[in-house]
């Protein structure tokens, strides 16, 4: 089991009433995903209603229909609210922002050469600003406050493009599901000689990952037109 001086609290309220006990932050974490044993997350099997004041819970059969600590441990871990360390809330957040970075680099292009800002470039911008991150909110949540933090330092185009591709028909098979990785396929059917024959809409950002991956499956024979912007 966990170090007690080292654990986090676990909670969970039912009707009202607090259930605690004491777990390691990541290990209850993996626990709820089913990367960790239950011993690896609990501290101690007690069940506190607080635990700072040291005050054991009662009635937990009327509330779990158990009066089993480690099966009511394993509800309150999966159902309840685990506590965060200062150091796990820092790697969410660095998390967070490694996602707000990809999503600005996939999704967004340079407006004076139409290509995507290289990813430190989009990390040096986020420092400069000293833009913070909210561990809380989804990454595509905030991508468009913090787009609106950076333009200043880092000049910032999002683009749509809807791009017509003829894809031989030896490789249209695997070229489909590469297709539906990078976008939305909005047309697409089989010509007299089976060559693929689809227009889609791609991340300006992904544009260039896109016509890579295509070209090493189909060697450099790929035909691709750029319909619009938006």
């Amino acid at each position: 089991m966990v170090d007690v001086d080292k654990a986090v609290i676990a909670r969970i309220k039912k009707e009202g009433k607090h259930f605690e006990i004491l777990v390691d932050c990541d290990k209850a974490l993996a626990f709820k995903e089913g990367k960790a044993t239950l011993d690896d997350a609990l501290a101690t099997e007690e069940i506190y209603e607080d635990v700072k004041k040291g005050t054991r819970a009662s009635q937990l059969k009327k509330f779990f229909g158990t009066e089993d600590n480690r099966a009511i441990a394993k509800i309150i871990i999966e159902e309840g609210e685990v506590q965060l360390t200062a150091e796990h809330l820092r790697k969410l957040r660095e998390e967070k922002r490694k996602q707000i970075i990809y999503l600005i680099h996939r999704n967004a292009v340079d407006p004076k050469t139409n290509i995507p800002h290289p990813v430190v470039r989009i990390e040096n911008a986020l420092e400069e600003a000293k833009v913070n991150i909210d561990h809380n909110k989804s990454a595509e949540a905030q991508v468009q406050q913090v787009v609106t933090k950076i333009r200043e330092i880092l000049p910032i185009k999002y683009e749509i493009r809807e791009i017509a591709l003829k894809i031989p028909a030896q490789f249209a098979g695997r070229s489909f599901s590469i297709l539906k990785q990078f976008g939305k396929v909005n047309q697409s059917e089989y010509d007299n000689t089976g060559n693929l024959l689809a227009v889609m809409e791609v991340p300006a950002g992904m544009q260039n990952d896109l016509f890579d991956q295509l070209n090493k499956i189909c060697h450099g024979s790929v035909e691709s037109k750029i319909l619009r912007s938006k």
